[in-house]
């Protein structure tokens, strides 16, 4: 297996160099000053380099075609890390190395110039990096889409979520933009004629909120010897093998926003640490795709954290937490808080059920931007338009409407119909494990998580790229990616269905 096992050195190489990427990615939305931003974008573009000429070098291109000669002496961990290989060379070899560069550069700069256009509303003063931005991404697109037989957006979406089309999304997001409209209004009908929930009284002082935070964690699983929490302006996960770093950001106003971030961000970090070691740093020890990632910090979040179990749990560690006392702070109204649907002008502060509008929203956009349909200068008024048809709301500045993410300026076209997709897969998933095990749903009334956990690492975790999505869902639920069970879950949670 000469070729298989220098095919298997060259990737643990380029996994190093993506680790080290990682960090510097997470110390410039953390602690980097802002002084730092063009050096950092430059350090960023040449490890991308890197990680690329090392990957596509006619060296790689020959070990993979004298690898498959070896087939039949491999495991099955082991062909399937080579359809992995093979699928990171495609896509790698069909973008020369001075776009990579060029991508890498535009997106670091665009981000940093992001916080300042979304701290002051300034759309315009984005607007130049992010055309900048798109029109490299659509020029990756084309190239790979060039490659694969893609188009250009199934070539970018390809990147986060490996063998999901367009063609696959469209009929999903199409019955659920027919669906959603209604079942919002029909929800929010039903809980205004209920007795509201009472706001918890604050203020919660922020190192408060942090040190519950870290609590929960520790409760969901959260490996601290390989991972810590920060903060920074947009919640997310990332940083390196065995060393995964979470961020939230937090509000003295309030203490729910910022502990359901944790959590969320958490249930990415166990997918992070729960893949198996002797994978490391070869693709097919990777996650499977973003779809499946959403999935696992959506279960924690949405399906474990929301529940009226979990609630339980949780009532009695906030009051203790921050002083409260009195009918506000019981399970029952927390519940009630946490499960509250009212549309809102933010995405990550968004209920379960308006959430997904916001996602048909910018997968329409992000689709026209690629095709060329809709130009930069025209995103702020497509946007607002998009939040009055689908959410009714009338956006008052840019900040609260499409300068809100970092996902464009930071390059990351294809991303967003992951969410989701991510939602459908861990209303699947939390079924199916409710099912197996039915001691999970009392274990998260004591905040134990042991039972769910091991699910997790079983039948997801531990299987990180071995099988495709659909194999994963199909071998764990008994039935590929579907809206059924998503759906049923609203209905269920919010309308009280059987």
């Amino acid at each position: 297996m000469q070729a298989y096992d220098a095919l298997a050195a060259t990737f643990t190489r380029i996994g190093a160099i993506q680790d080290a990427a990682g960090i510097l990615g997470w110390d410039m939305q953390t602690l980097m000053p802002d002084g730092a931003a063009e050096g950092r974008a430059e350090q960023l573009a040449q490890l991308s380099v890197v990680a690329h000429e090392i990957l596509v070098a006619p060296r790689t291109g020959d070990l993979l075609g004298q690898a498959q000669d070896e087939t039949k002496d491999l495991g099955e961990w082991e062909r399937a890390n080579l359809r992995e290989m093979r699928r990171a060379y495609l896509h790698a070899s069909a973008v020369p190395a001075d776009l990579v560069a060029a991508s890498s550069k535009a997106a670091s700069r665009s981000e940093m110039v992001w916080r300042e256009a979304r701290q002051n509303a300034d759309f315009a003063l984005l607007a130049p990096h992010l055309a900048e931005t798109l029109r490299l991404q659509r020029e990756v697109g084309q190239a790979k889409g060039a490659a694969l037989g893609l188009d250009p957006y199934d070539a970018l979406l390809d990147g986060y979520d490996p063998g999901m089309r367009r063609a696959a999304i469209d009929p999903l997001f199409a019955a659920l933009r027919a669906e959603l409209p209604g079942l919002i209004a029909t929800v929010q009908e039903k809980q205004a004629a209920e007795a509201a929930p009472l706001p918890l009284p604050g203020p919660f002082p922020v190192e408060a909120q942090k040190a519950l935070g870290l609590t929960l964690m520790k409760a969901v699983g959260f490996d601290f010897a390989r991972g810590r929490l920060d903060v920074s302006l947009h919640p997310f996960c990332g940083g390196a093998t065995d060393d995964v770093r979470i961020t939230t950001r937090y509000d003295a106003a309030s203490a729910t926003g910022a502990l359901m971030g944790v959590l969320h961000e958490t249930g990415h970090a166990l997918y992070e640490q729960g893949r198996p070691a002797r994978w490391h740093h070869q693709p097919v020890g990777s996650a499977r795709g973003m779809s499946l990632h959403e999935s696992q910090s959506l279960l924690v979040e949405m399906q474990a954290c929301r529940s009226p179990e979990f609630c339980a749990y949780l009532a009695p560690q906030l009051a203790a937490t921050f002083g409260g006392e009195g009918a506000a702070w019981t399970a029952e109204n927390l519940h009630r808080l946490y499960t509250r649907v009212a549309p809102g002008f933010i995405r990550v502060d968004a209920d379960e059920v308006t959430y997904p509008a916001h996602i048909l929203l910018r997968y329409a956009l992000e689709s026209a931007m690629v095709a060329g349909d809709l130009a930069v200068a025209d995103l702020p008024g497509a946007f607002n338009e998009g939040m009055r048809d689908l959410l009714g709301l009338s956006v008052p500045n840019d900040r609260l409407g499409c300068l809100q993410d970092i996902h464009w300026p930071g390059g990351s076209f294809g991303y967003f119909p992951t969410y989701t997709l991510g939602a459908m897969a861990a209303a699947q998933l939390f079924r199916a494990a409710c099912a197996a095990e039915p001691g999970i749903l009392p274990g998260l009334a004591q905040g134990d998580f042991t039972q769910l956990r091991t699910w997790l690492r079983d039948h997801v975790h531990a299987k990180a790229s071995l099988l495709e999505t659909d194999e994963i869902l199909l071998a764990a639920t008994g039935k590929p990616l579907g809206a059924e069970d998503f759906g049923r879950h609203l209905r269920r949670r919010y309308l009280g269905e059987a």
